[in-house]
């Protein structure tokens, strides 16, 4: 373990230092295009592996559970070991699991390698925003920040149309297996950016893991997430319940362990006190849960009650992710030096207007639905979200410590998969319940992600106006 500090340990030249942007950027598109690929080759699976509805909520939200809960641990782990060194790993294991997930002969198969390839992506995502954060002073930040909103809205998007292109082209009769595969040759790619471009770093103060904090974290989060994606299907049993009950005793365990911890805590609550950090999360949060729900739902419905091709309903959703990526840049750039703060409440009120412009679109129109009519609306919402997401991030990391970087970022990222679990299981859990009893299931599905996006809007008037504008006006060339 070196004693020089994290930053002091990264000193590449400019070319380099955008060389290694990039190859870290190149993984984190790894990762979050499977976070959304398999969405609109659910349909496709079901057929094919005979997958339950609860199976194929666990295809999407046993992704994002292990990698929930092992974010934090990823982060810290690059933290003490090197952050290189931790993506390459996580790289090699993603690649890995991809393919034993392409494998797959059964719906169960396929849970269990998916959950195996979130555990993977927690060591490999923490280490990207963390090695930013080391490589750039604040005053440099806001653009590789922004960068990582960009990449992290459009990729969002692209999933789901890659996923349906790979699934329909049907290469060497691999049908929906292709989305997985297509990752060996991406994470090669990325294993030779990273090795030639990268620099290694890590914190000059990590001792070493805090196992007690890992194993009373994991516990908490599988006491209140398991019960939340299994317990509809389940039939809500005594165990889901008590799980639920436990979840809040687990979490005060946690916090009072890591209180007592002064010598490298999994999480350095300190951040907590920390007002932008704190109110950022809350915000993405909310904003995050509702977005993955609402694209979850409406990905199945257009399939299975529409007639929508795989493709056709991928293709609804380049609007968004093309207005998204546009207005993080805007926000980043010019808003948010107009308006600080206030640019995050605003993009999540336009962010409700598309979400109530589509659901009020696709109430008007229950069979023979032109996808061309969800334009509009989703262009609205992807503009709201593009202005709110990207700013979020740089509110919640402008002023962490860089030794706490890899802490910071697991702890960020952490609060983002759990709300993509937790938004799958809510709203798909509503949805198919909806679907059961001949209701307009989407219709009264959608309301949930809406007053989702409205809470995440006022909880944004507590985000510190003063401090974004400091730090967005610092970044301007």
């Amino acid at each position: 373990m070196t004693g020089v500090t994290a930053r002091a340990a990264v000193t590449p030249t400019p070319r380099r230092r955008t060389a290694a942007l990039v190859a870290v950027l190149l993984g984190m598109f790894m990762e979050v295009l499977d976070s959304s690929i398999l969405n609109v080759a659910l349909p496709t699976v079901r057929e094919d592996l005979g997958a339950t509805e609860s199976e194929l909520q666990w295809a999407v939200a046993g992704y994002a559970l292990p990698f929930a809960l092992a974010m934090i641990t990823g982060g810290r782990l690059g933290d003490l070991y090197g952050r290189r060194r931790v993506f390459l790993i996580g790289v090699g294991a993603f690649v890995v699991t991809s393919v034993l997930c392409g494998l797959a002969t059964s719906a169960e198969m396929l849970v269990v390698w998916r959950m195996l390839q979130g555990l993977a992506a927690a060591l490999m995502l923490p280490q990207t925003i963390a090695t930013i954060h080391v490589m750039y002073p604040p005053r440099e930040r806001s653009g590789p920040l922004a960068a990582t909103g960009a990449l992290f809205a459009a990729t969002t998007v692209l999933g789901p149309i890659l996923g349906a292109v790979l699934t329909e082209l049907d290469i060497a009769g691999s049908g929906w297996r292709a989305v997985f595969f297509v990752n060996v040759p991406i994470g090669i790619l990325t294993v030779v950016a990273v090795l030639l471009a990268v620099p290694e770093s890590r914190s000059s103060t990590a001792a070493r893991l805090d196992v007690g904090g890992l194993v009373l974290a994991t516990l908490a989060l599988v006491a209140l997430l398991v019960p939340v994606v299994a317990g509809r299907e389940a039939g809500w049993p005594p165990w889901t319940i008590a799980m639920l009950v436990a979840s809040p005793l687990l979490i005060s365990l946690f916090v009072a362990h890591q209180r007592r911890r002064t010598e490298s805590p999994l999480v350095e609550l300190s951040l907590f006190r920390r007002r932008s950090f704190t109110a950022g999360l809350v915000v993405m949060t909310l904003a995050m849960g509702a977005i993955v729900g609402f694209f979850f739902v409406v990905t199945i419905d257009l399939q299975s009650g529409r007639g929508f091709t795989p493709l056709g309903s991928a293709l609804t959703g380049i609007p968004w992710g093309l207005a998204s990526a546009v207005f993080a840049a805007l926000a980043m750039r010019w808003l948010a030096r107009r308006l600080g703060s206030r640019v995050v409440g605003i993009g999540l009120i336009v962010t409700v207007v598309g979400l109530v412009y589509a659901l009020l679109v696709l109430r008007a129109t229950p069979v023979g639905l032109d996808g061309w009519a969800l334009t509009l609306p989703l262009i609205i919402g992807g503009a709201g979200m593009g202005c709110s997401v990207v700013l979020v991030f740089d509110y919640a990391l402008a002023d962490v410590p860089v030794d706490d970087a890899g802490s910071a970022s697991g702890v960020l990222n952490t609060f983002q998969q759990i709300a993509g679990a937790v938004g799958v299981a809510l709203v798909g859990t509503l949805y198919f319940a909806l679907a059961s009893t001949g209701a307009d299931a989407l219709a009264g599905t959608l309301v949930l992600p809406i007053a989702m996006v409205l809470v995440a809007a006022v909880t944004s008037l507590f985000l510190p106006v003063r401090l974004a504008a400091r730090e967005v006006e610092s970044a301007a060339p």
